[in-house]
């Protein structure tokens, strides 16, 4: 950047920059503002990204972000934790989290196989899942990854590798748009989605 850019601006720019979906506009506009606000905005949000990453953790057993481990559903015993839903990412657990109509357990993967991008299945949370299996008292895993071509990878090789254990594979209904996310699907699709699930 030019020498006229003080050099902490040029770091936070080039910080902000570094986020998903954050180009160099906005990344120079949020700097701007930032300066131009009262500190204590800063302060708070500097104090926000340190106990975002000192006093959060992944649950040991479900890999969900938690500040307790295991985290609040794992230890939850009013859920029904013979039923897995498998997701990519901790806010697709929160979507169907929303819905309100599902009360058993979670597995979170942190992702999607994608070879593109060099992702494999041992970059996943999987070995946790099977062993979740080998352990306990599982009767259905939900494979609620999401639609489209990586999700769909994902599932079918988790039913391959979930297919020597005695439990009801199932896929959400496809009431949920392919190449959608689930973050950002509606309640009550999702909601029909996981009610009209069937069998892979």
């Amino acid at each position: 950047m030019s020498n006229a850019i003080p050099e902490p601006v040029t770091k936070l720019i080039e910080a902000l920059g570094a986020l998903p979906g954050i180009g160099p506009k906005t990344a120079s506009r949020l700097t701007y503002f930032l300066l131009r606000a009262p500190s204590e905005l800063s302060t708070n949000l500097a104090d926000a990204l340190h106990d975002l990453k000192t006093k959060t953790t992944f649950c040991s057993n479900c890999g969900n972000i938690t500040v307790d481990d295991p985290c609040p559903i794992c230890s939850n015993a009013n859920r029904d934790h013979r039923t897995i839903a498998v997701v990519e990412e901790p806010l697709d657990l929160i979507a169907i989290e929303r819905t309100g109509t599902y009360d058993g357990a979670y597995h979170v993967l942190h992702g999607v196989i994608s070879p593109v991008n060099g992702v494999g299945p041992d970059d996943l949370n999987i070995a946790q899942l099977i062993k979740r299996l080998t352990e306990g008292n599982v009767l259905e895993v939900i494979l609620a990854t999401n639609p489209g071509m990586e999700g769909d990878a994902t599932a079918m090789y988790l039913r391959g590798e979930l297919t020597q254990h005695s439990v009801k594979i199932t896929r959400p209904a496809r009431g949920l748009p392919t190449g959608g996310d689930l973050e950002y699907v509606d309640t009550v699709t999702l909601m029909r989605a996981l009610q009209g699930r069937s069998e892979m």
